[in-house]
């Protein structure tokens, strides 16, 4: 009686009948290989013939254990251990390596829904434009998400470094840059600019609050008017925070300001906006069209700016609010990022370059503090790397969900993210890296 039994089959009997050893059994039988596909050993055909006769090797080599056979010695004798040939092989000499890869062309298709440029927005006036600032920055005018294949970026991200009018409470790793200059907001805009290479600078006149100083709007100014002579870069000017001081500081500071083309740091719904995008409109400066973090609120704000206060598209910058990296970067970066892509998809109310308060990541205890408060938690490492870190992958993540322009605090953080964003624009060359031994390399 003949019976066809898998190769499969015969070592699952084998092993159901828990044999140790045959003797005087002589196994015979044909091998069938059952290989679909068409005509000619065409490479397809080829491949699955050989991955049939290996099939067939390894069930072999399997029952020959279960006799008794010490397969692996038969392996090891043929091909030797840990992929270098044995006696019997043809000698090699070492492993074999790769000689070349297949040819092969990567190609991106462009986003056909993606039709609606970002619109672009320039910070700072010339004496061309009735200004004193010695170059302008623009953002904006991105035809796709950052970086993407479809779609050249125009300008590269930009950092603006923020400065205080008044010493405030800042981390050891921050406080330690500006201890010589941080009584003096002029000194320590000069610093940013000429030491750690700021873009642009950010003023934020926080001693105008009520509860602090209640420093006045016209000595607020002041402090303005000293710091456009200091430097020559754009400059953002931020109020204190207080709803209701806010919008006299800023009208105020636009006024002194008047043909810089300044940033107005910010109108947001919960204060008089109108004001400020009046004084914005008014002097010919931008206004930061401030939300947080959602989504219709940024839509109804621009809208209202654009329709309501009349204030030029080209002279709108959105913040949609920087939840860092420690406490929510994930909801800022989806935020952000369904922001970009409802602009490019034709959004006219989202169309906006944005902001990043990239400081935020300093709000994050793991920024600062020297360890855990939880004595179970592993060590965290050093605050004086881990900080500057936390405020570098803010600003990364950030800009890869479309961001234009980070307001940063730590000089080292600002070098990094500017090499590694204009790495990925292509205005700084790439370095060479060998990767043959990418398993042990070091970074």
């Amino acid at each position: 009686m003949t019976q066809k039994m898998k190769l499969t089959q015969l070592t699952e009997m084998l092993q159901e009948l828990n044999i140790e050893s045959l003797e005087g059994v002589t196994i015979e039988g044909d091998i069938e290989l059952n290989i679909t596909g068409g005509g000619g050993l065409n490479p397809a055909l080829a491949y699955a013939l050989g991955s049939e006769i290996s099939q067939i090797s390894l069930h072999m080599a399997n029952i020959g254990r279960m006799l008794g056979f010490p397969a692996e010695q038969l392996f090891a004798s043929a091909f030797g251990m840990n992929g270098i040939p044995g006696p019997q092989a043809p000698s090699l000499g070492t492993t074999p390596r790769m000689q070349e890869l297949l040819a092969s062309k990567f190609e991106v298709a462009k986003m056909s829904n993606w039709n609606n440029p970002i619109q672009e927005v320039t910070l700072g006036a010339t004496s061309a434009d009735g200004g004193s600032r010695k170059s302008t920055v623009t953002i904006g005018g991105e035809n796709a998400l950052p970086y993407y294949f479809d779609a050249a970026m125009p300008h590269r991200n930009y950092v603006t470094m923020d400065v205080f009018d008044m010493p405030i409470g800042m981390a050891k790793a921050v406080k330690s840059n500006y201890d010589d200059v941080i009584n003096d907001p002029a000194e320590w805009a000069k610093k940013v600019v000429r030491d750690f290479n700021a873009d642009m600078v950010t003023i934020h006149l926080i001693s105008t609050d009520p509860l602090i100083k209640d420093t006045s709007a016209r000595d607020a100014a002041k402090v303005v008017e000293d710091v456009l002579q200091a430097v020559d870069v754009p400059i953002v000017i931020g109020g204190s925070g207080n709803p209701e001081k806010d919008p006299e500081v800023l009208e105020k500071a636009a006024e002194v300001a008047a043909g810089e083309r300044v940033l107005l740091a910010s109108a947001s719904l919960n204060l008089d906006y109108e004001r400020i995008a009046r004084a914005a409109v008014e002097h010919g400066h931008v206004v930061l069209s401030w939300t947080q973090l959602e989504i219709n609120a940024q839509k109804e704000l621009n809208r209202k700016l654009m329709k309501q206060c009349k204030v030029p598209r080209d002279s709108i910058v959105m913040d949609p609010t920087t939840a860092a990296l420690g406490y929510g970067l994930d909801y800022a970066y989806t935020n952000m990022e369904r922001i970009r892509l409802a602009g490019l998809m034709g959004d006219d109310e989202l169309t906006f370059p944005m902001s990043s308060g990239t400081t935020n990541a300093w709000g994050a205890r793991e920024s600062w503090m020297v360890a855990s408060p939880l004595k179970q938690d592993s060590d965290w490492g050093p605050r004086e790397y881990r900080g500057p870190i936390w405020e570098i992958v803010t600003g990364l993540a950030l800009s890869l969900a479309g961001n234009d322009m980070f307001m940063m605090m730590h000089p080292t953080s600002v070098q990094v993210l500017k090499e590694i964003t204009q790495t990925l624009y292509g205005s700084i060359e790439a370095e060479e890296l060998d990767i043959s031994n990418w398993i042990g390399a070091e970074v």
